[in-house]
């Protein structure tokens, strides 16, 4: 009895596991073999796995070429997890606590960002340094591992911030040259596929598919290091000495437009970009616009010469200092009689000016400043750039003619005001300004190579020479620009102290200096304007940009061999940052 019962209990229990494991192949084969092809593919392609492989951005260079590197792209490892693989491993807490303080994270944001059900993938931290991406790929963690990346790297750390521009950290230029040429710089993606393991670990023996990214185009400035060295070292020399609220210079080549310097401050490190206000990132020689006080009056004085209105001796009453227009008031620094062109141009008469400007007439006044380049952009290859404010005839004041000759009434960028005298020593031509040279691809092959461009003939050749010996005599003994000579070479240029508007008028305290040239005054080779936003306690562009200008013209003309210098004239030693 006992044993057929056992016999009993023992087919019941093997009924019922022939049924159960029928049941199981039943479903294995509903689920294998039945209509389910779209739940196959999910589950297909969960096991897939496409990613794209970052090309690296393209290196920028000075004008001397690869030797030289402003801009580069540098191979990081940037942090990941896989928050599924740390929930089914019950360790969001211990690796929270382990990746926190390998990357001095704090826990809690870290584990919020490991307690997510469902995702696959999160980066804990970009661009990790070298020594610590090793540590975590040591630790072992589950779920946690490294991805390739790139980081933009600058060499020089704020050096030429204002004109390389950065990248932000979705990969795109932000600002200068990296945002103006982002499409050649920036690399071609890849791609690599694959399938991977239930831990999402790439199976490496079945990988499909891999093309590995291209490197973007490569670009070579006008900018000459050594030349950008130099300026920024006075110009911050300038910052400390006046405590400006802000300070910029340009030096470009007259003869052909390229920029070999352009310097802004307040600068910032481009390695740490998102530190920077936006104030502060704004490349003041080329997005500010500001009143240029006398810096104008050469393009007046150069007009009505052009035209035959007047000679470098014709005489005009300068009212001792004061004389009324339309019920207004126009005063010069100084109290002057009677005084010819050429001594007006040199003593920054503002009477002179205005009267010379009235026998142009509106139209006249208007057309040549406009030829000059007011009013509109240079057309430098840079983001940024403002046109300035440059109203046509019909919308000037009864004063106006009188006004905006002496640089109110109108408002430019160093840019603009540096064209007007690189136009003069070259001769009347006007050139287009500009930072890119070349263009090159990964094999070296030239994509782009910019060339020298005319955009304009303002003035005859006679007017630009007779211009050039005017405003030599402006640095030389007696000119208000004296403090701008320097020792062996002619310079030729003008001061600029303009009065900031303010509602209502013009500040009585705030300032603008400036001081714009060009040398040799002769045989011109290179422009150069120097800017300062409210120096104190000493205002005038004579006292606060000229010298500054002098000390650039010094160790830039030694170094480009425009003219031997003796060693004790020097102001600085011409010399590379390490």
């Amino acid at each position: 009895m006992n044993d057929r019962r056992m016999l009993g209990r023992f087919g019941v229990c093997a009924a019922g596991f022939l049924l159960l494991a029928a049941g199981l192949g039943a479903r294995l084969a509903f689920l294998h073999l039945g209509p389910h092809e779209a739940r196959r593919e999910r589950l297909d392609q969960l096991r897939q796995f496409h990613e794209e492989i970052s090309g690296r951005r393209g290196e920028i260079f000075d004008r001397s070429g690869p030797g030289n590197i402003l801009a580069m792209d540098l191979p990081v490892k940037n942090v990941c997890a896989n928050p599924s693989v740390i929930l089914a491993s019950n360790a969001v807490a211990s690796v929270a606590s382990q990746l926190a303080e390998l990357l001095s994270l704090d826990v809690d944001a870290v584990a919020v960002k490991l307690n997510q059900p469902g995702r696959r993938y999160v980066r804990v931290q970009r661009f990790a340094e070298a020594d610590l991406a090793a540590q975590v790929d040591a630790s072992g963690l589950p779920g946690v591992y490294l991805e390739d990346s790139n980081v933009r790297h600058y060499p020089y750390g704020s050096f030429l911030c204002h004109v390389l521009g950065f990248v932000n950290y979705e990969g795109g230029g932000s600002a200068g040259v990296e945002q103006r040429l982002n499409n050649d710089l920036k690399g071609q993606s890849g791609v690599m596929e694959g399938r991977v393991n239930a831990f999402r670990q790439e199976v490496y023996l079945s990988r499909g598919l891999y093309e590995p990214g291209r490197e973007g185009h490569s670009v070579e400035l006008t900018i000459d290091r050594q030349v950008q060295y130099i300026v920024e070292k006075v110009i911050d020399g300038l910052m400390q000495e006046y405590t400006p609220m802000g300070a910029w210079c340009i030096v470009q080549n007259v003869k052909t437009g390229e920029i070999l310097a352009m310097v802004s401050r307040p600068a910032f490190d481009l390695n740490k970009f998102f530190e920077a206000d936006p104030q502060v990132r704004l490349n003041r020689s080329i997005g500010i616009n500001y009143e240029p006080g006398s810096t104008l009056k050469s393009a007046t004085f150069a007009a009505a010469l052009n035209e035959g209105i007047v000679t470098q001796n014709t005489v005009f009453d300068c009212e001792n200092g004061a004389w009324y227009y339309k019920g207004k008031l126009l005063r010069d620094a100084h109290s002057y009689g009677k005084l010819t062109v050429a001594e007006g141009l040199l003593k920054s008469s503002n009477i002179m000016t205005a009267k010379i400007s009235l026998m142009l007439g509106n139209d006249r006044l208007y057309k040549y400043l406009r030829a000059f380049g007011m009013g509109e952009p240079s057309g430098i290859d840079l983001p940024g750039e403002e046109p300035g404010i440059f109203h046509p005839p019909s919308k000037w004041y009864g004063i106006s003619p009188t006004r905006i000759p002496i640089g109110q009434g109108i408002a430019t960028t160093a840019l603009q005001v540096l064209g007007i005298y690189c136009t003069i020593a070259n001769a009347g031509y006007r050139m287009k300004p500009y930072v890119v040279k070349r263009i090159t691809d990964p094999d070296g092959r030239l994509v782009f190579e910019a060339q020298p461009e005319v955009v304009a003939r303002v003035i005859r050749p006679d007017t630009a020479a007779l211009m050039c010996e005017l405003l030599a005599k402006v640095t030389e003994e007696g000119g208000t620009g004296r403090r701008a000579g320097i020792e062996d070479m002619r310079v030729a240029g003008k001061t600029g102290t303009a009065q900031k508007p303010v509602r209502g008028g013009y500040s009585p305290t705030d300032y603008i200096a400036s001081f714009v040239g060009f040398l040799p005054a002769d045989d011109p080779e290179i422009g150069i304007i120097v800017v300062a936003d409210t120096p104190k306690p000493v205002h005038t562009g004579g006292r606060v940009a000229a010298p500054a200008f002098a000390a650039i013209a010094v160790d830039v003309s030694r170094y480009l061999g425009l003219q031997i210098f003796n060693a004790d004239v020097a102001t600085s030693d011409v010399v590379l940052p390490d």
